[in-house]
């Protein structure tokens, strides 16, 4: 690794004022940044490590009936507290890599970092959730902009995720084993006014929503909608030495049924 300066803030506001630093990155859990650094393709001259800042984690149920989710909290918190409110969040957060990852990555810096093949951005996404920082209020929708992409502004931080709460929701995912992130998987959340699907390791753009199985679904939520849909397009999918562009589409359409029939 190239050498570096850390400096270890206790508080939001101190790790947005050393942020201001030139060549300063945020470190959250390290999962990414770390082997990054390993591999000598970064070389941040400080780095500002939002661990010790406890009013950025935490589980929680606010006013609004949503529930909030520190960005600092890790995913093994998550997949532990998360569960009596909305267990197909707490599933996939059990989902995400190796106890080892659980309980050092943060939902904060799976989003901020937006991996194509992240887990958190597929539940976010399909929750319709929105992502506070330090300085303003993101929609989901809004929030994901290509692959390894984001809003954030230079210096931003994510001080926490808020979630509305699906009637229905469960995250179907075809594990890739030797790295545990997904081949393909897909978030499936039913509320009341309709059915979100958001997909992640199939796009090369990253997580993308499924329009047309959002529609079918929302008509009828069953496997049966999802089996008479035709798969998306190959069109842009990750190829590889794990799956072709075909396969992967495949794998959306399978993996949106599963998905469906656990919530159902």
């Amino acid at each position: 690794m190239y050498a570096f300066e850390i400096e270890t803030p206790s508080t939001v506001q101190d790790a947005v004022a050393a942020l201001k630093s030139e060549g300063a990155q945020a470190l959250g859990g390290g999962h990414t940044l770390i082997p990054t650094l390993k591999s000598r393709l970064a070389a941040p001259e400080k780095l500002v490590a939002l661990s010790g800042i406890d009013e950025i984690k935490g589980v929680r149920m606010g006013d609004d009936s949503r529930l909030c989710i520190g960005g600092g909290t890790t995913h093994a918190t998550v997949a532990a507290e998360a569960a009596g409110h909305y267990p197909g969040l707490a599933r996939l957060a059990s989902l995400i890599g190796d106890p080892a990852v659980r309980n050092r990555g943060t939902i904060g810096g799976s989003l901020a970092n937006n991996d194509p093949s992240a887990c958190y951005p597929a539940g976010t996404l399909a929750s319709g959730a929105t992502i506070v920082t330090n300085a303003r209020e993101i929609a989901a929708d809004d929030f994901f902009q290509g692959m390894f992409t984001t809003a954030l502004d230079e210096g931003e931080i994510i001080t926490e995720v808020k979630f509305p709460i699906p009637e229905k929701s469960f995250y179907a995912k075809m594990l890739q084993p030797a790295s545990r992130f997904p081949l393909t998987a897909v978030f499936v959340a039913k509320f009341a006014d309709g059915v979100r699907v958001a997909v992640t390791g199939a796009s090369e753009s990253g997580v993308f929503r499924w329009a047309e199985a959002e529609a079918a679904l929302s008509s009828d939520f069953s496997k049966a909608a999802v089996d008479a849909l035709s798969a998306p397009p190959a069109d842009g999918m990750i190829g590889d030495i794990h799956g072709t562009p075909e396969y992967r589409a495949h794998l959306v359409k399978v993996m949106t049924g599963r998905a469906v029939e656990n919530a159902a």
